[in-house]
């Protein structure tokens, strides 16, 4: 009998003794993800680590609970492990990729620089915060907590930003600082300037805990940065100028795309 090799492969049959149809030919379809794309992922959970780690600081503090703030110790020990990880991985890997790539592995590297003194800080607040703990005004409580709170959500937004390559959420995030900022100096002027010379409890540990928000502030921003940079090739402030536009100027930039295509 005569076989039509017009017929498509993947759909010529045979018969089997059992007399069942089985294609004659197996096809096997399946993607290799690329080894850098690993590493990207691991910096992506680090993200979430550290966010995770801002969460426990900022309901810590609210509530005072010790188990929330002792377990800060064993996130900071994960972000360690993953920066040891990842700092390995990329360089080993780094001359084997294409130049794309090998951008891509070095945003991973400085991410998890930034990460892993995140959470170092993040350790120092929760240990500040027990050495207080009991002493903390209620005016403390709220601004600590509101500052915790602020970072958390700086780095969920920076941990997306890098996933999706969305630079207008880098944008939040360095926007978001200057709350951080805000709130340290109003701390600040309470318990360093006091000009109403009101008696505070656990000053020093209470600047103590706002330095810490205040730096790890300052490293989520130098990643949202880092993203601007990597999605865009631009610095911060070429990319904040796109932003920064009043409506009736990106409405005219519009009209002028439009006009061209």
């Amino acid at each position: 009998m005569r076989t039509d090799k017009s017929e498509p492969i993947a759909s010529r049959t045979s018969l089997v003794p059992q007399g069942k149809l089985v294609s004659t030919v197996q096809i096997e379809s399946f993607s290799t993800e690329p080894a850098h794309q690993h590493i990207v992922q691991r910096t992506v959970k680090a993200c979430h680590l550290a966010k995770e780690a801002a969460g426990a600081a900022a309901e810590g503090i609210a509530t005072g609970s010790r188990p929330l703030l002792d377990s800060l110790r064993l996130r900071e020990r994960e972000l360690d492990t993953l920066d040891m990880e990842i700092d390995s991985a990329v360089t080993s890997l780094i001359t084997e990729v294409e130049p794309t790539a090998a951008r891509e592995l070095l945003a991973c590297m400085k991410f998890m620089i930034s990460l892993e003194r995140i959470g170092d800080l993040l350790l120092s607040f929760a240990n500040s915060a027990q050495a207080a703990a009991g002493r903390i005004d209620s005016d403390d409580t709220r601004d600590l907590t509101r500052m915790a709170t602020i970072l958390e959500k700086m780095l969920t937004d920076v941990g997306d930003a890098f996933s999706n390559r969305n630079v207008g959420k880098a944008i939040e995030v360095l926007r978001a600082d200057s709350e951080i900022d805000r709130l340290r100096n109003l701390i600040f002027l309470r318990h360093v300037e006091n000009p109403e010379n009101i008696a505070h409890q656990a000053s020093l540990q209470i600047v103590f805990m706002t330095q810490s928000l205040e730096r790890a502030g300052d490293h989520a921003k130098n990643l949202a940065e880092e993203v601007c940079h990597f999605v865009s090739g631009h610095t911060v402030r070429h990319v904040l100028k796109t932003y920064d536009k009043p409506v009736e100027q990106m409405f005219i930039d519009y009209l002028r795309r439009r006009d061209q295509q």
